[in-house]
């Protein structure tokens, strides 16, 4: 039997830990996972392209365990009542290659996005930060505020959509969280004063969510938004004055901001900051970009995350996912088997 989370284990362990407790605790697992880095196979997702969005398989292994998640983005999903992103996920043992964990990876998606988000700008903003800008109020949006409090304390944020009601969710799903909320009419707006700047759109699109003028010197830019070819947020020029940080940078290439650039433009990759490798922010004049696109090793430090903290709670099921005959060489001796014999056998 493998252990199986599914949406309804998830929604009550968080509930049941508190959001932004689950999420300190997905971000030191994340964090590990970077500063072991070079344990990992590394290799940019399987991308699957259509006219309607993408499906997406991303592996990676640490030798012991492997892991993958199956996500798809398709933007126009919502206006038939469908989300843009689901997901699920597998942790396997590489000693015998058996899954050991099934689980669902939307929400963790959402929740993993959020914490690597909130655990780069630990590394690049500016120590006093205390106000965010968020341009974009869809499904990450609130995962998002809750990281970046948890890990950085920021309370003030000044939020713009265009969608009046992405507005109204926003502002209804925080409302109880005790943040000063500014609604901007405009993304200039929003961004003014901010020390943190979050674009967080879905269009699948070349867009231009902030321009150059816009951003000024010791700003950290979280650029979520663009994460698949042809699809970005940010003006070229940002990117030149700027230092920009990736998670792996064959994929960031291929689908962060840093598309745009020439193919040797310089980045610097997170998980050397973390273990000290590179430098991170410099001066508070600094202006920083974190490339963000999600990579493999994150959604495999979530499923390492779930894999522990559900152990001996009932926030799991057991799943009837593979079989096991008393002999291993005799498997179609389960089809001869009576039920109550082959019940045994699969239990």
């Amino acid at each position: 039997m493998v252990q199986y989370v599914g949406v309804s284990n998830v929604v009550e362990l968080v509930r049941s830990v508190g959001i932004e407790a689950f999420l300190l605790g997905l971000a030191d697992y994340i964090e590990a996972d970077f500063r072991r880095w070079e344990q990992f196979e590394k290799t940019p997702r399987l991308a699957s392209h259509s006219q309607m969005g993408v499906i997406e398989l991303m592996p990676t292994s640490d030798g012991q365990h492997y892991g993958f998640k199956y996500v798809n983005g398709h933007p126009k999903n919502p206006s038939a009542g469908l989300q843009t992103v689901t997901a699920f996920g597998v942790l396997s043992d590489v000693s015998t290659g058996y899954p050991c964990l099934v689980s669902e990876m939307t929400l963790m998606t959402g929740l993993r996005t959020a914490a690597t988000s909130a655990l780069a700008a630990k590394y690049l903003a500016r120590k006093n930060s205390r106000t965010m800008a968020i341009i974009g109020l869809g499904a990450q949006s609130e995962f998002q505020a809750l990281a970046f409090r948890a890990l950085l304390g920021i309370k003030s944020l000044r939020v713009y959509d265009i969608d009046a009601d992405a507005v109204s969710k926003f502002l209804s799903n925080i409302g109880d969280k005790d943040f000063d909320v500014l609604v901007a009419t405009t993304a200039e707006e929003a961004v003014a004063g901010a020390d943190i700047i979050t674009t967080v759109t879905a269009d699948k699109r070349n867009a231009t969510i902030l321009s150059d003028n816009m951003v000024g010197g010791g700003v950290h830019i979280n650029a979520v938004g663009g994460d698949c070819p042809g699809k970005t947020e940010l003006q070229g020029d940002i990117l030149r004055r700027a230092d920009v940080f990736v998670e792996f940078p064959e994929q960031t290439r291929i689908e962060g901001e840093i598309q745009q650039m020439a193919p040797d433009f310089p980045v610097t990759e997170l998980w050397q900051v973390m273990t000290g490798a590179a430098s991170g922010r410099r001066s508070d004049e600094q202006i920083t970009i974190f490339d963000s696109v999600g990579f493999a090793t994150e959604d495999f430090s979530a499923l390492r995350y779930l894999r522990d903290i559900v152990q001996g709670t009932a926030f799991y099921t057991d799943l009837d996912l593979t079989t096991q005959p008393e002999d291993p060489r005799n498997l179609y001796g389960l089809f001869r088997q009576p039920e109550t014999v082959l019940q045994r056998s699969v239990a």
